[in-house]
């Protein structure tokens, strides 16, 4: 399953960082007027957490559209993991433009660098192992892009961007096609070459699955022991998806059965936003 590369998201950037800014400047920001127009500053962003950061391209974005007068220097990149007190990054510029853009720049910051901490944990958990470990569509409307993008920040992979690139046929859908062989041949019929994953719930289902010609087959909480028997029995014929009930405490055993991946809402939706500060000197 491809990864998103930040190199394919510049216009998804400057969309996110307009709709940002005119949610949060709208039509001025009146308290910055108290400062005199030419007054020039600097500041640095330091992290009070231990993180992974992402979304550096979007800070630089904020104040790109902001005030093109505004240095940002970076002391980190994407990826890289930090320490609490650690200075991300310095600022230069109009301390009015500086003051403005600390809160859209710091919340995509917080909150991306928040979803690559997440993955990297469930990364660490699962090292050693063969598994794939994957987000879902269970994001914030409007920055699934970008969180996805920080998913990768983390090391993990990227499941399907959105409902157009890849067939997930769950229990609703087989019910509505009248069943799991039905529901595979219409989505070979429709779209020849996407990927078709199926949802199966018992073996019973992932034989169907198999001889149906399913790339991957999603193993909906089935037990450990049905895990393990899944994947011999599958033997290389597709790729299997473990989902539903992971946690902390099933995630390494879950990865010990062989599956080749794991897939985590928690990744992008129960995301703890990084504690980050800004030091304002004139």
């Amino acid at each position: 399953m491809p990864n998103l590369r930040l190199a394919a998201l510049t216009a998804e950037i400057e969309a996110n960082v307009r709709r940002a800014l005119l949610e949060d400047v709208g039509s001025g920001d009146i308290t910055a007027q108290l400062i005199p127009a030419e007054r020039l500053a600097k500041a640095t962003i330091i992290s009070r957490d231990a993180a992974v950061i992402a979304g550096t391209a979007w800070v630089d974005a904020v104040f790109r559209q902001l005030d093109p007068r505004v240095a940002v220097h970076w002391q980190v990149s994407d990826g890289d993991r930090v320490s609490p007190n650690q200075a991300l990054f310095h600022l230069e510029g109009p301390a009015r433009s500086l003051l403005t853009g600390e809160r859209s720049a710091l919340n995509f910051l917080q909150m991306l660098s928040g979803v690559a901490t997440r993955a990297q944990y469930f990364a660490d958990m699962v090292a050693g192992t063969q598994v794939k470990l994957l987000d879902t569509r269970k994001t914030l409307p409007g920055l699934r892009l970008a969180q996805k993008y920080a998913v990768t920040c983390g090391g993990c992979h990227n499941h399907r961007i959105g409902l157009h690139d890849a067939f997930l046929i769950k229990e609703n859908h087989i019910a509505a096609c009248g069943g799991i062989a039905e529901s595979i041949d219409a989505a070979h019929k429709i779209a020849p070459g996407k990927p078709v994953e199926v949802e199966v719930e018992s073996l019973d289902e992932l034989r169907q699955a198999l001889d149906a010609g399913a790339d991957i087959i999603m193993l909906d909480e089935l037990s450990l022991d049905d895990m393990r028997e899944a994947v011999r029995l599958t033997a290389g014929r597709a790729k299997l998806e473990a989902s539903g009930g992971i946690n902390d405490d099933t995630l390494r055993v879950i990865a010990e059965t062989g599956v080749d991946y794991i897939s985590i809402g928690a990744m992008t939706k129960d995301v703890k936003a990084v504690d980050l500060s800004m030091r304002l000197s004139i």
